[in-house]
């Protein structure tokens, strides 16, 4: 639909909800290398064995429990608020945002007890079927390709963490939003550059402590010779630094396609427009670029007349009339140009106003109203009315602000409504 829009019109801009579009690159990234997209369905098998049942989930509580108690004997960890949290089974999920993250991020700090829990599997599994799949999953596992990958894509995931947190906020900077997407492309490009020692240190050190056998990678490699058995070691090690390079190349690559530049101009446009402290957010050049968006309203002549108003406006607004100076977003300031009667004198400047104002953006509010859905109309609700569902929709997304609504006020309100037989 946006791409028959777009053609009839190539100023009909949408942009799409930032958080979920993060979420996309992770989810392309995932799909579009092989060794990924093996790497990640055996973290989904390995956490679906264990978590099948309350038994296993059970013995991994326990054995977290026993590691847990051991490092604070040890003196390798503290006792404080916060601390030591108990870690989960949180699956990867393409539509839950930052799932991927914390499914690897948990899964490096209870590997140990995840492997202990395969081995009881392995060998007091009820049926045949079980005691194998933990063993085929133990064998993959517990190698130096698998910890290779889970510590590649967990750096790789960690770098876009922030930035994903931010994209979710209810108040949503959108300076800032765009500012840490660059932050996440530079440290993305920097790992590219200078992260391959750091990153094979940190898995070696990690197969140290799980014993798990290390490969030679100190022999020379040439491609195209055969493989015997001394070089395929060396071979194996050429194909990591290949996926190194390989699955960094395809995070950048989805982030810049993802994130384009025009939705960027937009939305920093817009924020540059927006009147709130004193219009702190102005920047000429970003809104110029804005207007530069619209070619068919925006001519050259336009363009530089535009330029002229700017200059005058941000004074005016900043030193002039006090109707100016408490405004909070852009439709505030689109009004009080209206009732100062300065829509002519700055009728540019109102134009691009109301261009910004009827561009459709989405954020993480309305990308959360998709998934509220699935909590209230479940299938116990599953006739529930469009109204009803609009209602319970509207009290279940702004519980925040219903909190505040007291029980006594709702039943003067419900009784009230009409005359009734009792009082409630």
């Amino acid at each position: 639909m946006r791409a028959l829009i777009m053609k009839d019109s190539s100023s009909a801009y949408y942009i799409h909800c930032f958080a979920h579009q993060l979420q996309l690159t992770l989810v392309a990234m995932s799909k579009k290398h092989l060794d990924v997209e093996d790497f990640f369905c055996h973290v989904t098998n390995v956490l679906n064995v264990i978590g099948v049942s309350f038994k296993r989930r059970d013995l991994l509580r326990h054995l977290q429990a026993e590691k847990l108690e051991q490092l604070l004997e040890s003196g390798e960890i503290h006792i404080g608020r916060g601390l030591n949290q108990e870690r989960g089974l949180q699956r990867p999920g393409d539509t839950r945002w930052g799932s991927h993250f914390k499914t690897l991020d948990n899964f490096i700090v209870i590997f140990s007890s995840i492997i202990r829990v395969l081995e009881v599997i392995e060998h007091g599994g009820s049926t045949s079927n079980e005691r194998n799949q933990a063993k085929y999953l133990l064998s993959e596992i517990i190698t130096f390709k698998f910890i290779f990958m889970l510590h590649l894509m967990l750096k790789v995931l960690a770098m876009s963490n922030e930035l994903n947190k931010i994209l979710q906020k209810r108040d949503q900077d959108i300076v800032n939003a765009v500012e840490f997407l660059n932050i996440t492309k530079k440290r993305l490009q920097d790992m590219r550059e200078t992260g391959w020692e750091s990153l094979l240190d940190d898995v070696s050190s990690f197969c140290h402590m799980h014993d798990i056998m290390i490969p030679k990678m100190d022999e020379s490699y040439f491609p195209g010779k055969s493989k015997r058995k001394s070089s395929g070691i060396c071979y194996s090690h050429h194909l990591r630094v290949d996926i190194f390079y390989v699955v960094i190349d395809v995070q950048l690559q989805e982030l810049n396609d993802r994130f384009d530049v025009v939705s960027s101009d937009l939305l920093l446009g817009m924020a540059s427009l927006n009147p709130a402290n004193s219009f702190a957010n102005f920047d000429k050049g970003r809104i110029m670029t804005l207007a530069k968006c619209y070619p068919n309203e925006f001519d050259e002549v336009h363009i530089r007349d535009l330029s002229y108003q700017l200059d005058t406006f941000i004074i005016h607004m900043r030193v002039g009339n006090p109707k100016f100076s408490n405004l909070q977003g852009i439709s505030d300031l689109a009004k009080a140009l209206v009732e100062t009667n300065l829509v002519e004198t700055y009728s540019y400047v109102y134009l691009l106003l109301k261009l910004t104002l009827i561009l459709p953006v989405a954020t993480a509010t309305v990308e959360r109203a998709f998934s509220s859905m699935k909590q209230i109309k479940n299938e116990e609700r599953n006739n529930m009315g469009d109204q009803y569902l609009n209602n319970c929709l509207i009290c279940y997304i702004e519980r925040d602000v219903f909190t505040n609504v007291s029980n006594d006020v709702i039943i003067d309100r419900f009784q009230n409504m009409k005359a009734r037989r009792g009082q409630l």
